[in-house]
């Protein structure tokens, strides 16, 4: 058997399959972000209280993919105990962006053959391939190989053996329920199901798309992955892409302090208070040699 052979039994490629459920769900949630929410906020408007909830709820689950997802789980940059863990799969779980333990298998792979067709969203496939095409058009099989650590997490196993309860328990029937204290729940659905999840969702995608076409190459010529301060915005702080992939084990994504990165302050500001410990951080002098071979 040929290296390349091997490899294709390791990382068989996508079979393309058009997945309904997903591009049915996808419609309707962003058909009642873009026209159904405007129309009915303008005419029965929407409380303070309403968008404070709605504003929590959403960078919850945001920060649940950025610094639990990817930081905590694909890369193990930190460390923390079991009740944050708990909190980071839950969120994480309310974005139907599959369960943590797929979501790191995929992510492992791009690192691994970043710019390449074992890349599960090569960005050479085009922007709209790594946005969102790979995941409603093809079916990815994932590797449990590379994600052995991570199997042996009983709370993470949970998640994903029973992904789909969990993502509706936090996606869809909690963030509804909190209509409770506005008294309406079906501003509740509109603005912390669906407004929320356009957000959150094209916000991770964003990762994937943006921060692989548009921006500088600071510390690494030979990919993809591109520096943005627009991108940061975009994808809550994961716009410093350049950066991770050169150091992909970094807990910062923005490392400058200007850099905008809320995952990157708060598991610093919870290692202040001893509930994030064993922080990853790149020397600053093999950042400074990066940036100058790069820069040459």
């Amino acid at each position: 058997m040929t290296p390349s052979e091997t490899l294709d039994m390791l990382y068989p490629p996508p079979t393309p399959r058009i997945r309904w459920t997903g591009i049915i769900f996808f419609l309707v949630i962003h058909a009642a972000a873009v026209f159904v929410f405007p129309f009915y906020a303008w005419h029965h408007g929407i409380s303070g209280l309403e968008w404070t909830i709605f504003g929590v709820y959403t960078a919850l689950s945001g920060m649940a993919i950025t610094m639990g997802y990817h930081r905590l789980f694909a890369h193990a940059a930190f460390k923390t105990g079991p009740v944050i863990r708990f909190l980071l799969l839950f969120f994480g779980a309310s974005t139907f962006e599959q369960s943590a333990l797929k979501w790191a298998s995929q992510h492992r792979q791009h690192h691994q053959f970043v710019d390449t067709d074992r890349d599960p969203y090569t960005i050479k496939k085009g922007f709209w391939y790594a946005h969102i095409n790979w995941i409603i058009f093809f079916k990815h099989k994932v590797n449990y190989k590379i994600i052995a650590d991570l199997q042996k997490d009983p709370m993470i196993f949970h998640q994903h053996r029973y992904e789909g309860a969990w993502a509706v328990t936090s996606g869809i029937i909690l963030p509804t329920l909190l209509g409770y204290f506005s008294g309406n729940y079906l501003t509740a659905f509109l603005l912390n199901v669906c407004v929320r999840l356009v957000i959150v969702m094209n916000s991770a995608f964003f990762i994937n798309s943006f921060a692989h076409t548009f921006g500088s190459r600071t510390y690494d010529k030979t990919i993809s992955a591109r520096d943005h301060w627009l991108g940061a915005i975009l994808t809550n702080g994961e716009g410093y892409h350049n950066f991770h992939h050169r150091f992909p084990s970094d807990y910062r994504n923005g490392v400058k302090w200007h850099h905008w990165d809320p995952s990157k302050w708060l598991i610093y500001g919870l290692s202040l208070a001893k509930l994030t410990w064993d922080l990853k951080k790149t020397p600053p002098d093999r950042i400074a040699h990066a940036e100058k071979i790069t820069a040459a």
